[in-house]
């Protein structure tokens, strides 16, 4: 039996750009409906074009844009809002309109200052009004998470009679437990008879943390329409987030699926916090810096073995390149092997008993531990790499040419060559290429000092590219050069050809 469709719809450009602070220009609104796009939506909220000339644009740039999702402008139940949607709308491929009023008494009386009789009335009008210019239209009624569900109901099978396509049912204040909040969607589904005329929207807040725990209830009680934005934001706590309805949907198999793309999820969730200057915080569900990083002794130990003993979703299907495994005073041995291993550094049990020792004292001392850290705690250790650095000499200062001149060793044989540069690191890494005869490119180049010391010391993260792929070295050393030129090779020993074929004495295997 195949799995019945949710419809994703996407709201982080409406509810989730009403965050203070948050603004997005036209062009940037532009760049995320095209990643929303790809991402795989199925409508997305464009604006609020009533609301500003600015947002108008936006509807309407984002209209020209984006082809394939549907594009949704939301208005009140008011005839000067539909219009301004409509202009709004005037170029897109498949438009909607999303109007509504307030459901619950709250909203009625102190709000609205009416009856429940005139806002029906109001809504129904709304969406006869807005369907002479669209076919589509979305009516929402809004706080019916905390209507009365009779009068719920008597609101959504009038407003599906003046030809509602879509019902959108929000907890606007995040106020319903997810009990509650998917039985008055099974309340609607057994009490509006015109109910299969639409399609049951779920809106929901997040101001008690249930946001995504009422969506799905919604949806296994009958809806089939999610509203969501990228990493939870909207109003006040925030929305029901997309990454995570996705993901539970996709690693639950309980007979709904989206369109979404999940490894698309992570980039587009870092573009929405950058665009926005909107940080994520680090235990975000599916996003977050520490989703898939593992700090305990026991949970590192069993990730390593296996990480489905800790993990439900491998983090490439969000597309989160790897788990990591963070070095912290509660790590374990097994996890300081991985990553010393990582680095290029073999170590017998003996050996690797006593590091850990020393790790240990460290780690007590910092949140915890960086690559950099472990190359500054293995200093003077021989790394595992067929190329080695043996010598390395460099002149430069006013009126000088920088000149480097670089013995490597490879395997049993020493090489040697000099050459000049625009600085003392690029006449090294000149020298380096000329010896191993390979064009290697250098793309990034990152130099830290250690302010803990009484000394200087320089830690350098190098990136080089060769024949198309990336690797990544670190260095460290009480010389800035040396140690540029240390972690340019640890990233060359990284690259597979060139090292493969080069033989490694028995003896420095032993030493290792």
């Amino acid at each position: 039996m195949s799995n019945e469709k949710i419809w994703v719809f996407d709201t982080t450009l409406r509810d989730g750009e009403q965050v203070p602070g948050c603004q997005l220009n036209t062009q940037e609104k532009i760049e995320i409906a095209k990643q929303l796009e790809t991402l795989g939506v199925d409508i997305i909220e464009a604006g609020f074009p009533i609301s500003s000339p600015g947002d108008f644009q936006s509807v309407r740039a984002i209209s020209k844009a984006v082809r394939e999702p549907i594009i949704c402008a939301l208005t009140r139940a008011v005839e000067k809002d539909i219009d301004a949607a409509v202009g709004a709308l005037k170029y897109a491929k498949r438009p909607r309109i999303h109007t509504g009023i307030g459901a619950s008494d709250f909203h009625i009386q102190h709000k609205f200052m009416s009856n429940r009789a005139d806002v029906i009335e109001r809504g129904v009008a709304a969406v006869k009004y807005a369907k002479k210019f669209v076919e589509d239209i979305e009516f929402y009624a809004e706080d019916a998470g905390r209507a009365d569900n009779v009068f719920l109901a008597q609101m959504i099978e009038a407003v599906i009679k003046a030809g509602a396509t879509v019902v959108n049912i929000p907890d606007t204040t995040g106020y319903c437990l997810p009990i509650d909040y998917g039985a008055k969607i099974k309340f609607l589904k057994d009490n509006v008879p015109n109910i299969d005329q639409a399609i049951i929207s779920v809106h929901c807040h997040n101001d008690l943390g249930m946001a995504t725990a009422n969506t799905i209830s919604g949806v296994m009680n009958g809806a089939r329409q999610v509203e969501v934005t990228i990493n939870g934001i909207g109003e006040r706590a925030g929305n029901t987030s997309l990454e995570e309805v996705a993901m539970i949907l996709n690693t639950h198999k309980i007979g709904y699926e989206t369109r979404i793309n999940s490894t698309k999820i992570y980039p587009l969730s870092m573009l929405v916090s950058k665009m926005m200057r909107m940080p994520i915080q680090p235990n975000k569900a599916i996003v977050g810096a520490n989703a898939f990083a593992h700090s305990s002794g026991i949970h590192q130990d069993g990730v390593l073995k296996n990480r489905d003993n800790y993990e439900i979703i491998a983090p490439e299907t969000v597309g989160v390149p790897k788990n990591s495994i963070i070095l912290t005073a509660r790590s374990g041995r097994h996890a300081l092997k991985y990553h010393l291993e990582r680095l290029g550094f073999e170590q017998t049990t003996e050996e690797l008993s006593a590091t850990y020792e020393k790790f240990l004292v460290m780690a007590d001392g910092k949140k915890d531990v960086t690559d950099d850290d472990l190359l500054d705690l293995m200093e003077g250790k021989s790394q595992k790499g067929a190329i080695v650095l043996n010598h390395l000499q460099v002149t430069c200062g006013a009126g000088l040419t920088p000149t480097a001149t670089v013995h490597l060793q490879l395997g049993d044989e020493i090489k040697k060559a000099s050459a000049i540069g625009n600085g003392p690191f690029n006449a090294a890494c000149i020298a380096i290429d000329t010896i191993l005869q390979e064009q290697i490119d250098l793309e990034d180049y990152l130099v830290q000092s250690n302010i803990n010391r009484s000394y200087d010391t320089a830690k350098v993260h190098a990136k080089v590219k060769h024949q198309n792929h990336s690797y990544v070295g670190f260095g460290v050393d009480e010389d800035i050069v040396t140690a540029s030129v240390r972690a340019y090779l640890d990233a060359i020993n990284k690259i597979t050809a060139l090292t493969v074929n080069i033989p490694i004495p028995e003896e420095e295997e032993v030493e290792a």
